[in-house]
């Protein structure tokens, strides 16, 4: 008999062209001793052989087949959809889970009745003394970061604590909170929106916990091919657009006009330095011609709002304090100056 102590809880993977991860990924979920998991994976048509890798070497694990590739948003909500848990556990193609994790972060997950979303300790891959994300934080600008990243995996990364929400390469959701705010937003198809959900659910009245306990290794980067490149900055520059618009009522954007500036001044210095200027246009284009369509959407989940105007800024201005002070922390472990931070921080913060 299985003790009801345990939760059932549902893995889902979105997979595209990652047969070579998830050799490392799945025999992770599978040697997990948790009694009442479930792995589904969906893949977003790949062709690599990954979907026959599965069912040969992985028959336990549940395959949803898309025939082209719909986005990470469109999979990862199939797979919400797909399972009956009470909880999802969302996971990249591109993570090892440590051993116990399951059992570690349900245990605690039992002991905090009161939140509905959760960050795992995301530890770099190929480096475990580094970090790769501590639960995710955002800026004004309308973008995210993961807490921690490349900074030592040591304190104060070793406490739970709550954070402002959950990088959805490690996120554990109580199926409740999509019921309440609504599903990832497939407009997106990839990037920044897990940003959004966080902050939709933030305004609904959720709180995130992360938990250092439930560790994962994460390889980062695994299915663009590198941080920087066409894809993700012509994405990135379109759903911050996305994000900033969908979340910020016109009191919000006035408030927070400043450092709005002064991010996407930096954020085009920097797609020019790398040399994407070509692909940061486009993301400005698409941007402006899919905003209705997305805004027009998300008006139906108005009544899913419990904070106001100003209790919603004001978790946000805290959430970026934290964030400035975690890349200021990453810089000084490099030997690298923070002026312009603390400058940003002093007049802006």
């Amino acid at each position: 008999m299985i003790d009801m102590r345990f939760h059932g809880i549902d893995i889902v993977i979105p997979n595209w062209n990652g047969r070579q991860m998830l050799e490392i990924c799945l025999p992770s979920l599978v040697a997990q001793h948790y009694p009442r998991a479930r792995i589904i994976m969906v893949d977003n048509g790949s062709g690599d052989g990954s979907v026959d890798f599965v069912r040969t070497c992985f028959p336990d694990v549940h395959v949803v087949e898309f025939p082209e590739n719909r986005g990470f948003s469109a999979a990862v909500n199939e797979g919400i959809r797909t399972g009956n848990n009470d909880w999802v556990l969302l996971l990249n193609n591109d993570t090892e889970m440590a051993p116990d994790c399951l059992d570690l972060l349900m245990r605690e997950v039992s002991a905090e009745p009161d939140y509905k979303l959760f960050a795992l300790k995301m530890v770099s891959f190929h480096d475990r003394s580094l970090l790769d994300g501590a639960g995710d934080g955002v800026l004004r600008g309308g973008v995210g970061y993961r807490l921690g990243t490349l900074e030592p995996d040591d304190e104060p990364y070793n406490c739970k604590k709550q954070v402002f929400g959950a990088c959805g390469g490690a996120a554990l959701y109580h199926r409740s909170l999509f019921e309440t705010i609504g599903w990832f937003d497939e407009h997106f198809f990839a990037y920044l929106e897990d940003v959004d959900l966080n902050m939709r659910a933030v305004r609904a009245g959720f709180n995130c916990c992360y938990l250092p306990e439930a560790v994962v290794y994460h390889i980062g980067s695994a299915t663009t091919g590198s941080k920087i490149n066409e894809v993700t900055v012509r994405l990135t520059t379109r759903n911050n657009l996305y994000v900033i618009c969908k979340n910020y009522s016109w009191t919000m954007f006035f408030r927070f006009l400043p450092a709005l500036l002064i991010y996407q001044l930096f954020w085009l210095l920097f797609v020019v330095k790398k040399r994407q200027f070509i692909a940061y246009m486009s993301g400005i284009f698409q941007a402006f011609s899919g905003l209705r369509t997305v805004c027009r959407r998300d008006q139906r989940q108005g009544g899913s709002v419990r904070l106001t105007d100003r209790e919603f800024g004001n978790r946000i201005i805290a959430s970026e304090r934290e964030v400035v002070n975690s890349i200021m922390s990453r810089r000084a472990g490099l030997g690298k100056n923070n002026l312009l931070l603390r400058a940003y921080l002093t007049l802006f913060c």
